[in-house]
């Protein structure tokens, strides 16, 4: 159950900022983006470019996790002026992503009690009307998608960490009618186990994003059986081998499994994807590799680019060579592509969500919100918030905003991770957090209330 520093008992709790608004200061650039969660507060912008990279080993590798503090009874999550928070649920053991049905209902992946949670919300209400399980026995379920896109799927697809499986479905249903279809299998689960899944808007194409399994292959072996040149002509550019074969990608089946391929290479850790309306793109955010120092390398969200190649082990965020693999792939040299949205490192971005709902202001539609699960390979602790990506004319302006904060309640302690955000049918932000296993509805009325 959820934790409160405090014995009183409050159902729902409406939280409206208490911060100033900071978007009158400037935009934090360069080494000044490299500060840690004290400086956080809604409104506060950070433009970080590949060029403000510093050097590998300029701080020694922390090992700083954060302890979890019991949620205050008077807890006030951040938020611009004009917005508020309410408590969906509590109590939930390990809320990942959130994902919402064309009918609005709230499907939640509870990854450690292996199933996934629905709850009704009424209209203008963060109280649900209905809430249950809608599948169980499942194996760390993560990514939720339904199929076909539009407004009548007939299908709920979940990944568990080691396969893809599929629910039959139809709008409203509050429990899964049978068993599940297992569609792809045989996924590699070990270390990084989030495996997120999305649709393309004409759902021709389901994608899958799976995680390396190591921080940087240390186990994968300098050359594949066969020889590199080998190897090279058969793969797709920057495709690792041995024990990372198949990792460290994102993937495209077909909407029953088959025809499987890779999309992209080197994304060490897409544990969360999103489809851009609009455009189509898919968009992954990325947890980058530890050990280099405070602040190397960042953290990215990004468009993935099909026949990509984003660095990983050998390079980062471009032509920097990770020093653990000096030498090895001088052929990949200036191959990996730049991302498109840099953020501080080791701020680990989860999930992300493409804003096109009707009651934020008018500057939110098209911008992106990424749900940051915070540091522990820093010595100063950053992330445990919300962003918000900007975009203009449906391009990235590489500029950033912090848009919930308040989760960190010390140095040593944090009372909240942010997890998944979705944006409901009415227009609210949906976020989750595993740090005291809450589901929160931010909506925005212009300080009316």
């Amino acid at each position: 159950m959820i934790r409160f520093a405090s014995m009183a008992a409050i159902p729902i709790i409406t939280l409206y900022a208490g911060v100033a608004f900071a978007a009158d200061q400037p935009v934090l650039k360069g080494a000044a983006a490299f500060g840690d969660w004290r400086a956080d507060k809604p409104g506060v912008r950070r433009l970080i470019k590949p060029e403000d990279l510093p050097k590998p080993y300029v701080t020694k590798s922390a090992s700083n996790a954060a302890g979890i503090a019991d949620m205050p009874a008077d807890a006030k999550p951040h938020l611009p002026p004009g917005f508020a928070a309410e408590l969906i649920a509590s109590g939930i053991d390990n809320p990942r992503v959130v994902r919402v049905a064309p009918n609005g209902d709230l499907f939640v992946a509870d990854s450690e009690a292996n199933q996934v949670r629905i709850y009704r919300l009424p209209k203008g209400s963060a109280k649900p009307a209905e809430k249950g399980i809608f599948a169980g026995n499942l194996n760390q379920p993560y990514g939720i998608a339904f199929y076909p896109p539009g407004n009548d799927p007939r299908w709920v697809y979940v990944a568990n960490s080691d396969s893809i499986v599929r629910f039959a479905y139809r709008n409203g249903d509050l429990k899964a009618s049978g068993d599940p279809e297992t569609i792809v299998d045989n996924i590699p689960a070990n270390h990084h186990w989030t495996r997120d899944i999305a649709f393309s808007p004409d759902g021709k194409t389901l994608y899958l994003s799976v995680g390396s399994g190591s921080n940087v292959a240390e186990d994968m072996g300098k050359r594949p059986r066969g020889g590199l040149d080998a190897w090279v002509k058969s793969k797709p550019l920057g495709a690792s081998w041995g024990a990372e074969e198949g990792r460290a990608d994102v993937k495209a089946f077909d909407p029953d499994g088959g025809n499987g391929r890779i999309v992209a290479t080197g994304l060490r850790n897409c544990s969360g994807m999103a489809v851009q309306p609009g455009t189509g793109a898919l968009w992954c955010v990325v947890n980058e590799r530890d050990a280099l120092g405070d602040n190397v390398p960042f953290e990215y969200a990004t468009a993935v680019r099909d026949g990509a190649f984003y660095g990983w082990p050998w390079y980062y965020i471009g032509d920097n060579e990770d020093p653990r693999h000096k030498g090895e792939r001088p052929d990949l040299a200036g191959k990996a592509d730049i991302p498109d949205v840099l953020m501080q490192a080791h701020s680990a971005p989860l999930n992300i969500a493409f804003y096109d709902g009707k009651s934020f202001p008018a500057e939110y539609q098209g911008d992106a919100f990424v749900a940051l699960h915070g540091s522990w390979n820093r010595g100063n602790r950053t992330g445990y918030k919300v962003v918000r990506l900007l975009f203009k004319d449906g391009k990235p302006t590489g500029e950033y905003e912090d848009f919930m904060t308040g989760f960190v309640a010390s140095s040593g302690e944090v009372w909240g991770r942010p997890v998944g955000v979705a944006v409901a049918s009415d227009g609210a932000l949906i976020v989750t957090e595993d740090g005291n296993g809450t589901i929160w509805r931010v909506t925005y009325d212009g300080g009316r209330s």
